[in-house]
């Protein structure tokens, strides 16, 4: 588990993800789809159960605990096994579950425990870091499945519960209660990427549990359970299921996670890069490099330039523009406000489609 203490940084609560995560190598190739016509499978809602106890029975037995083995490494680079455990959630029965990626990054074998005892060692893992969502394909079909729900009809106060792997204890998977304490969170990873769009809650959240589903009183997911907050008590944090599931569908039908791209690499302005490069302004983002051929060379960017305002969005920072260009879809036509020396200049580029992980 990763450790953070509390705090605030550019309004972003830096957090512990509650799950496994390991550093070894691991392949380049291009991951291959699981089935390239599948849908998720949604809720229209059902009545809300009275009590958690007559909640419980409808969700434990499509959770299940997620074992994974990796190589780590120490200080002298030697090399040793490491296991870790996590949670995850049943989606479709044939096989498919939803987990954290922070559960099975870097794992060189993942293997899934269900509620009736089987034990099945993944066929497949497919990882999106950005959204912190992977799924998990064993061979196994007729599973129960969950049901998922609408997180867009969440209220602040509404009654949920996590369940999971907490600390890996043998028995079956942890339930706990509580409420939903905030909507649309955003937090900082130690890695440096944010999650977006984030249930609050102060139902307790342990190492073990990430990957795991909270559920509302009518026994539907409505998110995964992936962070709690270092040094505080009562904060966790849950991916939405409304924001997990454009990312699953992508890795099951495509293999990877499809998004609108610019085609650059870029880097924050700073006062002293402002004056080690000559720049006119001392805030926005600079194009490091611009991809040959990308959405960015054909609108006319070039290296150097040191983009200010992307569609309606003003933009300070590289997760700024990261997220004011994922905001738009593949083909959207976007106007780009930037400087270029000291003259500000306008440029509309047409986003192309992500490429595949290679």
């Amino acid at each position: 588990m990763r450790k953070f203490a509390l705090a605030i940084a550019v309004g972003l609560l830096a957090v512990a993800l509650v799950g496994c995560n390991f550093s070894a190598p691991e392949a380049t190739t291009t991951p291959s789809p699981i089935e390239p016509g599948w849908t998720p499978s949604v809720s229209e809602g059902r009545t809300p159960l009275p009590n958690i106890a007559d909640v419980v029975p409808l969700i434990t037995p499509w959770v299940v605990s997620v074992q994974t083995e990796a190589i780590a490494y120490d200080v002298f680079f030697g090399s040793f096994p490491e296991e870790g455990a996590g949670s995850g959630i049943i989606i479709d029965p044939n096989g498919y579950i939803l987990t954290n990626n922070h559960v099975v990054e870097g794992a060189t074998k993942v293997a899934v425990s269900l509620k009736d005892g089987r034990t099945f060692e993944a066929s497949k893992v497919l990882r999106d870091p950005q959204t912190d969502v992977a799924v998990i394909k064993i061979d196994a079909t007729g599973l129960p499945a969950a049901r998922l729900g609408d997180s867009k009809k969440l209220r602040v106060g509404d009654w949920v519960i996590a369940v999971g792997n907490a600390l890996a204890l043998d028995g079956g998977p942890t339930v706990t209660t509580g409420i939903v304490s905030y909507l649309g969170r955003s937090i900082l990873e130690e890695d440096g990427a944010v999650l977006y769009d984030l249930i609050q809650t102060d139902a307790a959240i342990n190492p073990g549990n990430s990957g795991g589903p909270l559920v509302n009183m009518a026994g539907e997911v409505v998110g995964v359970n992936t962070a709690i907050a270092g040094e505080a008590q009562n904060i966790g944090f849950a991916i939405s299921i409304a924001s997990a599931l454009p990312a699953v569908q992508s890795l099951i039908n495509k293999g990877f996670v499809i998004r609108p791209f610019l085609g650059v690499n870029m880097q924050p302005v700073t006062a002293a890069l402002a004056l080690q490069n000559g720049l006119a302004v001392q805030k926005g983002v600079l194009l490091a490099f611009v991809i040959t051929g990308s959405p960015a060379d054909k609108a006319g960017l070039r290296e150097g330039d040191v983009i200010v305002k992307f569609g309606p969005q003003d933009v300070v920072t590289v997760e700024e523009l990261r997220q004011a260009i994922f905001s738009h879809k593949v083909g959207d036509d976007v106007e780009v406000v930037f400087y270029r020396g000291s003259s500000q200049q306008t440029a509309r580029a047409v986003l192309g489609e992500s490429p595949p992980p290679q």
